[in-house]
């Protein structure tokens, strides 16, 4: 089988122990992210099976069309929206992904954004390459309100840790979500006012979907006070397009801290927020970390291996298999 592997921006799919599980076929892996649906197809004619990273590139039926021997997309994880499904459904492709995330590692990366954020770790790091000594003056945690929207697996995980930190935490969301808050002993806000004018660090952790695209908006952001830190770990579109540049150039709130934009990769420091002296800035690194890779990666190829075997699991569309 000729397997293609695409947007393994690190090259680390081959450097992972469930690499050697396909050593009988033929694999060819892309680092780089080509979003032009035609130039994909090209680069995909030959495959049997394509292994998609993630959601970082788009699946529709323009490259669907464009690929007759494809027979397989296996997807790390289990989001699968960026999948045209009807599409690969008619046309014999089966659909394979599964594999719940751990939250642990963005839970890791959202509290290293809001230290070095707090702390202008970046800064002061390349300020001391540079020869100087203590340029700024930073900001603790003890006594502050973490404002955690919502509580969900890894919202609870920066939650705990930030009452670790002597913190206030005060949670935010759907009526499960707070529940589940005010179970774990953590204090709900009584309204959306008061969730964004209270926080001193506030950070978001909700999935992105029809419901939340958009969620936060530019009145949110205007409540926050001038020294307060918005975080995003989660997906950019969470947040009203272009109202966080421009709360921010309006001073409220004063800083934030992302990982995650709207078209990604951003090459060539193409973002307005990567430019900002009040953001710390990360390359969508939430979820980037060995544990993660091999549990990801060895679930999409388990479905590849039991495709092969002619036994798949995991199925999105089994129907898919009836037209074969």
């Amino acid at each position: 089988m000729k397997i293609a592997v695409i947007d393994d921006y690190q090259d680390a799919f081959r450097k992972l122990e469930c690499y050697a599980r396909l050593k009988e076929h033929e694999v060819a892996v892309f680092t780089d992210t080509e979003k032009d649906p035609v130039k994909l197809a090209a680069r995909l004619k030959d495959a049997d099976i394509v292994l998609l990273t993630q959601q970082r590139s788009r699946f529709p039926r323009a490259v669907l069309e464009r690929l007759p021997k494809l027979k397989l997309i296996s997807q790390t994880g289990r989001n699968i929206a960026h999948i045209d499904v009807a599409a690969c459904t008619e046309r014999g492709v089966l659909v394979s992904g599964a594999g719940g995330g751990n939250p642990n590692p963005t839970a890791e990366l959202t509290w290293g954004l809001i230290l070095s954020a707090l702390r202008s770790i970046p800064y002061e790091v390349q300020r001391l390459k540079e020869g100087h000594w203590q340029t700024t003056v930073g900001d603790g945690l003890k006594g502050k309100t973490l404002g955690v929207y919502a509580y969900g697996k890894i919202g609870s995980v920066v939650a705990k840790v930030g009452r670790a930190f002597d913190m206030r935490v005060v949670c935010f969301g759907r009526e499960a979500s707070t529940t589940r808050a005010r179970e774990a002993g953590f204090d709900v806000a009584g309204s959306r006012d008061e969730f964004f004018s209270s926080a001193d660090v506030l950070t978001l952790h909700l999935p992105l979907n029809a419901e939340t695209r958009g969620i936060v908006k530019r009145a949110d952001l205007v409540r926050m006070k001038t020294d307060a830190l918005i975080v995003n770990t989660s997906r950019a579109p969470l947040i009203e397009e272009g109202a966080l540049v421009e709360a921010l150039k309006q001073g409220r709130p004063g800083r934030a801290a992302v990982d995650v934009y709207e078209d990604e990769p951003v090459l060539g420091a193409n973002h307005p927020l990567i430019k900002m002296p009040n953001v710390v800035c990360t390359p969508h690194l939430g979820y980037v970390e060995k544990g993660t890779y091999e549990s990801y990666y060895g679930t999409a190829v388990d479905n590849i291996v039991a495709f092969i075997a002619g036994k798949p699991i995991n199925a999105h569309n089994p129907e898919a298999l009836k037209k074969n």
